[in-house]
């Protein structure tokens, strides 16, 4: 299942997960943002739990910003499982 978030707060203005049945994150796309960084967060999240990368994600913060944009992807992933 895809599900599209628009992030608040960071330089990247969306993100697009797609999960498995079971949880499992198939795949993470994020539009905008540091390129590397996310890509590198995007491989290895595949195949975790959902469930796993927002207890590891949610909360984190960048520089004096209250969220991150591994907070938004946390963010998206509860988006997504609340949808499944």
């Amino acid at each position: 299942m895809k599900y599209v978030y628009n992030n608040k707060g960071t330089c990247s203005v969306r993100t697009e997960v797609e999960l498995n049945p079971d949880h499992t994150i198939a795949s993470v796309q994020v539009l905008g943002g540091c390129n590397g960084n996310l890509k590198g967060i995007a491989s290895l999240l595949a195949g975790m739990k959902a469930e796993d990368a927002i207890a590891r994600m949610e909360g984190t913060t960048c520089g004096s910003k209250p969220t991150s944009c591994p907070d938004q992807i946390a963010q998206a992933l509860k988006g997504a499982l609340a949808a499944l």
